[in-house]
């Protein structure tokens, strides 16, 4: 009875009804409350620590932001206040600028998740490649939509482009198709058991892709089955992060790997030679990248 009554004077304040309304609709960070309910940071900061006090809402980190949502069921007793708050009219027109921000932030998603697509990081300077690198048999390990296929295919005898996601291979044969690439071949199949036949590939490159499997391990024993001996591994992969958000929303499998876990991973694999870059954090983002070469042992 007690936290009921601190419930209903909680609510008594309108614009906490007005917070509790939209984060009850989607999960919504300090920023963007701010644009919606048109009063100061500090002022929203407070009532969303009211409401989170009395556990009305929930604070949870995704892509570096704290986001507040609904933390009740309707199993909580305080439910039927919930559902005043979400029928009471919208004289704000909160609901209405909420669609707005959720376009805006699908579009933004939408953008983050190009620039995030495996191979974006190698396109300008894999074009000089060309004029330094024999004609060589390539193939690239979770392709995605193509960016670093096509680029490898500008100076490469032979790309095979291989990736599970049919839609994301639909995407690659189209960017292929533009650039009148033609000697790429597009296999839809799991990293882990490929139907490409035993050491007959130059160099296998891995954009950004083992976090998605299941066993990056089993991945790169395959890697090494397809080369040549004396062919060469590429792997570019994210450090350990915290960003739990990409497991849902990108599909990942892994928050990132330690170096040494992958440089262990390779060795176990056969390969020998091992090389190791590590690069700074790019600007504000969450995200660190490292490049592994490694040779199969002729």
């Amino acid at each position: 009875m007690d936290t009921l009554s601190q419930s209903f004077r909680v609510l008594g304040d309108a614009t906490r009804l007005r917070i509790l309304r939209l984060v009850a609709q989607a999960p919504l960070n300090v920023t963007e409350l701010v644009s919606l309910v048109g009063v100061a940071q500090s002022s929203v900061s407070h009532h969303l620590g009211k409401l989170k006090g009395l556990g009305l809402i929930r604070e949870e980190r995704q892509a570096g932001y704290s986001y507040y949502s609904l933390a009740l069921d309707g199993e909580d007793t305080r439910w039927p206040l919930i559902r005043l708050a979400q029928e009471a009219d919208d004289e704000a027109g909160d609901s209405a600028r909420l669609k707005d921000l959720l376009r805006a932030r699908e579009d933004r998603q939408a953008l983050n998740e190009r620039l995030l697509e495996p191979g974006q990081s190698w396109s300008l300077w894999a074009g000089a490649l060309a004029s330094l690198l024999p004609p060589l048999d390539v193939a690239d390990f979770g392709c995605g939509t193509g960016t670093l296929s096509v680029a490898i295919a500008r100076w490469a005898r032979r790309v095979w482009a291989i990736d599970q996601n049919a839609e994301a291979l639909e995407q690659a044969k189209e960017r292929a198709s533009r650039e009148g690439r033609t000697n790429i071949h597009f296999l839809r199949e799991d990293l882990h058991r490929l139907s490409l036949p035993s050491g007959e590939r130059d160099l296998v490159v891995i954009s950004q892709s083992l976090h998605h499997v299941e066993s990056p391990a089993a991945v790169l024993t395959e890697a090494a089955r397809l080369l040549k001996p004396g062919g060469k591994l590429v792997v570019l992969e994210l450090m350990p992060h915290e960003e739990r958000w990409v497991l849902e929303r990108l599909g990942h499998k892994h928050l990132g790997f330690a170096p040494e876990f992958l440089e262990a991973a390779l060795k176990e694999s056969g390969f020998q030679s091992l090389t190791r870059e590590a690069h700074a954090r790019d600007g504000a983002g969450p995200f660190r990248v490292f490049l592994l070469t490694g040779v199969k042992p002729v």
